[in-house]
């Protein structure tokens, strides 16, 4: 049995703890939280052990062998450098961080030190994307020439939390960014066009909400992410790959499949409007693939480069938004 600690015990923090006590593929052996008040909450509703007071503590207990960090992005890579210092193995929330030469240091030291580690880019690990994937390398639709991605969040995020995420591509599109690359490999080029249309508050504290961006791929193919962060309808996330043989094309999840046809319309339910129930599967199997991979002492899937690579992405369509102008990887920098 696995034994794992815990560092956030917000919503995503609890939902991998469910994952722990129901699939039994690892043991939950303490939580910490900058809000001890939360982190004992947490541990008094799912039977954990131990409550430490901070991440060191946590750290030091020999009997922990990974780290889950699901704390706020700004100190995702302190307790990356941390873990790998007590030699411990890590899953991290994405992004590691926004700042590139902080991201080459946990990158050092998780390979200095030799620990695991995986980034939580989930949706690499859902069913339609991983299908998509699959037929790609099998060939099934020739040669790729276009990627389409759509992402739409049913309702933006408190504008409190926009004012610290770093802005719309970090928080939001950087799925995109990791799900093109995931899907038809490296990005060379980047242009980002984006505006304020679903809430001004949005744009007065210096982000976005509407954005169109396209890609240039290493091996010719094009892409284009199109993003909102607000879908009344609900959670629309879609993937179209059209290639030289066939199109490949994923459709919204909805609570049931069920239509209503009759002489004046055909009616459906809305797709599933929050990212936890559209993704849990996804969640739930990622999780249980880093456990494995300390189990069975083998790499992980979601490594600590591809961590970084959606970052520069993310830095690109920033320089390319402000400057009027597609930006190449190449000129991001650490």
């Amino acid at each position: 049995m696995v034994r794992l600690g815990l560092v956030g015990t917000g919503r995503i923090g609890q939902l991998h703890v469910e994952t722990l006590l129901k699939s039994q593929i690892g043991e939950l052996v303490g939580v910490t939280d900058l809000n001890l008040d939360a982190a004992r909450a947490c541990a008094e509703r799912y039977g954990v052990p131990k409550v430490a007071h901070d991440v060191q503590d946590l750290l030091h207990n020999y009997d922990i062998q990974g780290l889950l960090i699901c704390s706020s992005t700004n100190t995702h890579a302190n307790y990356c450098l941390a873990a790998a210092n007590a030699g411990k193995h890590i899953f991290c929330e994405k992004p590691i961080d926004a700042d590139l030469a902080r991201i080459d240091a946990v990158i050092h030291e998780v390979e200095r030190t030799g620990v695991k580690m995986m980034v939580g880019f989930n949706r690499r690990f859902d069913p339609n994307h991983r299908r998509i994937k699959q037929s790609i390398e099998q060939g099934k639709i020739g040669t790729p020439h276009l990627l389409h991605i759509i992402s739409r969040d049913p309702a933006p995020p408190p504008l409190e939390y926009i004012k610290v995420s770093g802005g719309m591509f970090f928080d939001m599109t950087i799925h995109d960014f990791d799900m093109a690359r995931f899907l038809l490999g490296e990005v060379d080029e980047v242009y980002a066009s984006a505006a304020v249309r679903v809430d001004p508050r949005i744009g007065e504290v210096g982000d976005v909400d509407t954005a169109l961006i396209t890609l240039k791929f290493l091996d010719g193919s094009l892409g284009t992410i199109d993003n909102s962060r607000q879908a009344v309808y609900g959670y629309d996330q879609r993937v179209e790959v059209f290639g030289s043989a066939g199109v490949l094309r994923s459709e919204n999840v909805f609570p049931d499949e069920v239509t209503l046809s009759t002489a004046h319309s055909v009616e459906r339910g809305l797709p599933k409007n929050f990212f936890m129930d559209r993704y849990l599967a996804s969640y739930q199997a990622e999780l249980e693939t880093f456990v494995r991979c300390i189990a069975e002492d083998r790499g992980t899937p979601v490594t600590a480069h591809d961590g970084r690579a959606p970052v520069v992405m993310a830095l690109a369509a920033q320089k390319s938004l402000a400057e009027n102008r597609p930006v190449k990887l190449s000129e991001i920098q650490p």
